[in-house]
Order: structure tokens, then C-alpha cells, then sequence
């Protein structure tokens, strides 16, 4: 059915036939109007007069009040969703109301975005980019209104690499993958750490893209050594190390994990990159990319000097059971214990010795720069829009 936005009203018509229809998560009713114009029209799917998909990109402003997040991604959601009958608006949590939102919606014919009034939808997808603005009170108020209204919503948080160290600890398939984590809050256990391993990486808790890492080494001499990607230190004690870094450590409440040294592809080390869905009742492997060391051998991400290379080009079955193992395990984990989780990413790697490592699980998946990837994330996302507002 054809339905129509009045931007001057900011209201919704449709024209087409008389009776009771509705609109978004609360049921809202659309009024019938004949006269109606169709400069803002959609053709949208119907369940039980029930119009839809219409979903909600929950994003953010940055300190100059600009909207900001993942434009791409959200305009090739909402070309792919009106092909198929939906459609979706971007909002951040200032344009919540008791009753409605205030949002924008792209036009693909205009090629624009345009300021929109919407009821709420049928279900939210959280891509809010910053975890401050993840956590403020309007944005954990309006998850709580969903909650009470019923309606669907994923991702529910960013996930702390210590906390999630913990869950997997505990899981009986997952444990075995974890690289030996400890939180670096005290100068003896982080000293123990490093005597044990000799080599191990600095990394703030709540962090992503590969931002803050360090490499900490023990040389022969007891000398410590810190290795970033742009910069290097040299301690001749321990002692003087902690001095300097306490603070940075413990403010950002980094973790020292042990370095596991990768497999490696023409003389470099590379890591696995995984994109999953939920799929119904299970998870599965959207996309698998290769990340290799390139210019510094600290990161493999590509922001940072990493290079891109195809899967196919190291793929075995062992590692295809491996991704798929971490990849459903990781998704029930993180679904039973911190809410309903529809997407993630996986960093893990496969060791010289051939024993593979799961690193980090990021809820707000940066792109992928493989083509074909990101068109199956598109299409996996919209199915499960779909599943999920129950169209």
C-alpha cells in the first residue's frame, strides 16, 4: 500500500482505500485521505493492515550537534529496504518524544535526506558510535521505553574487552580459544604477567579499530620496552615503566593480554576478520576477511598500515570449523547475557603452532572493504529487519 508524508503537517496519509491501518511499533493509525499528495511516497508491505517494516537507525549527534555515524551504510539499508517494501529513518536520542520521533529519512530519488516525523518503529537497530553517548541517560531511558513497548531492538550495547573476556571464560567450547587476559590495575600482577610471557599487549578496555594498543616486551636485560604505532619507549626497569604509565593504565582501565605469534602469509602475520547475522534461531558467517601486517607489525588493522587480502587465499577446513564454532557460540553467549545481539564482528587469528585465538567481538562492525562482504551485510541486515518487526 501507498503511503505518503506531508512534511508541512508532518503527518501520514494514505489514499488508496478506507479502513483501519497502522503504522510502526505502537500501532500507530494511518488516516485516509484521498486528496493526498505524493511528493513523500512509499509503497509499503502489509501484515494484518499492519504497514512495513518501518525501522529505526539509532545513531548520534557530535559535539557541534551534527549528525553523525555511518551514512553509507545507512542509505544502502534504506535502498535495499524499500525494494522490498520497508522502510527506515536515522534519529539520535534528542529527537525522541513521549509520542513520536524526530528523525530523517533518505529519499533515493532526491538523492537527499529530509527532517521527518515518524511514530515509533517497528524495530531499532543501535548504531550509536560513541559508547558516551551509548550510556547517557536519554539514550538508556529510550532503551527501557522499548523494552516496556515491546519493540525489537539490536544491538543492545558496545562490549568491554574485559567483560567479555569473562563471559567466554566460562563457556565451555570458547575458553579454549582465549588468549591469558589479566586487567593491568596493579605493578605486581602486571610485573608477574609480562616475567611469564615475555612479550604481551596493552589494550584499553573500551576501545576499538585498534586505537591505543600497545606492545610490551621484557628484553634479556630487564629492560621493558613499549612499542605503539607511532611511538616507541625504553625503560631500564619495570619500575619506571609503572611510574610513567600508571595512570594512563588505570584511568583507561587497560588489559595485558599475552602476544600470540600468528600464522603468517608471505613473510607477514595476518588475522581473521568475520562478519555474523543472526539467522532465526542461530548465527551465521556473513563474511570472512584476511588482515595482514604491512607497514609495523603491531596491527593488522588497516587504518594503521594492515593490508587486505582474500580469504581464499589461506583458507582450509580447519579453519572454516574453527569460524563457524567461535562465530554461533560467540552469538548465543552474548544474546543470554547482555541482550539480543543481530550483528558482530570477530577478531581471531591462527597461531604458528596452528592453535587459533579469539581477540575481541565488536558490536558496531566497522565497514568491511571487501565489496562483496558489504553487499551481503546489506542483504542479511534487511532479512533480519524483517524477521524481527515480524513482516
Amino acid at each position: 500500500m501507498k503511503i505518503i508524508y506531508d512534511r508541512f503537517a508532518a503527518e501520514w496519509y494514505q489514499n488508496e482505500m478506507e479502513g483501519i491501518y497502522t503504522l510502526g511499533g505502537d500501532k500507530k493509525m494511518i488516516r485516509f485521505d484521498p486528496a493526498a499528495g505524493d511528493d513523500f511516497s512509499f509503497d509499503l508491505g502489509m501484515k494484518n493492515n499492519h504497514l512495513g517494516p518501518l525501522i529505526g537507525i539509532m545513531t548520534a549527534r557530535k559535539g557541534n550537534g551534527a549528525v553523525t555515524g555511518n551514512g553509507p551504510l545507512f542509505i544502502e539499508l534504506q535502498k535495499k529496504l524499500i525494494s522490498h517494501g520497508g522502510i527506515s529513518f536515522i534519529f539520535t536520542s534528542e529527537g525522541v518524544k513521549d509520542d513520536f520521533i524526530e528523525g530523517f529519512m533518505f529519499l533515493p530519488a532526491q538523492e537527499k535526506w529530509f527532517k521527518i516525523t515518524v511514530p515509533y518503529p517497528d524495530l531499532v537497530y543501535n548504531r550509536i558510535p560513541f559508547r558516551k553517548s551509548e550510556q547517557d541517560g536519554k539514550s538508556q531511558r529510550f532503551f527501557q521505553t522499548l523494552k516496556e513497548k515491546n519493540i525489537p531492538f539490536f544491538n543492545p550495547c558496545f562490549i568491554d574487552k574485559y567483560e567479555l573476556y569473562s563471559l567466554f571464560k566460562n563457556h565451555s567450547i570458547l575458553k579454549q580459544y582465549l588468549p591469558e587476559t589479566i586487567l593491568a590495575y596493579h605493578e605486581k600482577d602486571l610485573y608477574s604477567f609480562l616475567y611469564k610471557h615475555k612479550n604481551i599487549y596493552l589494550k584499553p578496555a573500551q576501545s576499538a579499530k585498534g586505537k591505543g594498543i600497545y606492545r610490551l616486551k621484557l628484553n634479556e636485560d630487564n629492560e621493558i620496552f613499549l612499542q605503539g604505532v607511532i611511538k616507541t619507549e625504553l625503560f631500564p626497569t619495570f619500575q619506571m615503566f609503572w611510574e610513567k604509565w600508571e595512570m594512563e593504565l588505570t584511568a583507561k582501565e587497560y588489559l595485558a593480554q599475552e602476544e600470540i605469534e600468528s600464522a603468517q602469509f608471505e613473510g607477514k602475520r595476518f588475522d581473521f576478520r568475520i562478519l555474523v547475522h543472526a539467522e532465526q534461531d542461530d548465527y551465521e558467517v556473513t563474511g570472512i576477511g584476511i588482515r595482514g601486517s604491512y607497514q609495523q607489525e603491531l596491527t593488522t588493522h588497516i587504518p594503521l598500515g594492515g593490508r587486505l587480502l582474500p580469504y581464499l587465499l589461506v583458507q582450509t577446513d580447519e579453519h572454516d570449523d574453527f569460524i563457524q564454532t567461535i562465530a554461533k557460540n560467540a552469538g548465543k553467549v552474548l544474546s543470554g547475557e547482555l541482550g539480543f545481539f543481530g550483528e558482530f564482528s570477530i577478531d581471531a587469528c591462527v597461531s604458528q603452532s596452528g592453535h587459533y585465538y579469539l581477540f575481541e567481538v565488536n558490536s558496531k562492525p566497522m565497514s568491511f572493504d571487501e565489496t562483496e562482504i558489504e553487499e551481503r551485510k546489506i542483504e542479511r541486515l534487511c532479512s533480519l529487519f524483517f524477521q524481527k518487526a515480524n513482516f
